[in-house]
């Protein structure tokens, strides 16, 4: 991998990081318990709340993993190891990382843990 590719990877991945912060505050910030009293608020809108709070905290754990998958990445650029499979410690292909910058894992490695 040329010096350059390693640089707009980098930009890449710090581009998604600053975008998926942003996004995490913006949810800290506008998501508030919600009163599940049925009593209060009635039973379809108890079970409406009760399925956007379960999606709400799926998404964060979403955006929580994608997260831990790019500071993984920059460590890896910072290490010198960034573009070679976790697993097998070959060349990720360039393709598969101007798809996804912070993939850890070559197709190889990824199919196989899938099947896992």
């Amino acid at each position: 991998m040329t010096p350059e590719q390693l640089e707009r990877f980098r930009r890449m991945l710090e581009e998604q990081q600053k975008e998926l912060q942003a996004s995490k505050e913006t949810a800290r910030l506008s998501t508030r318990p919600e009163d599940l009293d049925q009593a209060v608020i009635g039973r379809l809108s108890r079970i409406d709340a009760m399925q956007m709070q379960a999606m709400t905290l799926e998404q964060q754990r979403r955006r929580d993993i994608q997260l831990q998958r790019i500071r993984g990445a920059l460590t890896r650029m910072q290490n010198g190891e960034y573009g070679l499979c976790v697993g097998c410690e070959e060349e990720i292909a360039l393709r598969r990382l101007e798809t996804d910058p912070a993939a850890p894992l070559c197709i190889a490695c990824a199919s196989r843990q899938e099947r896992q």
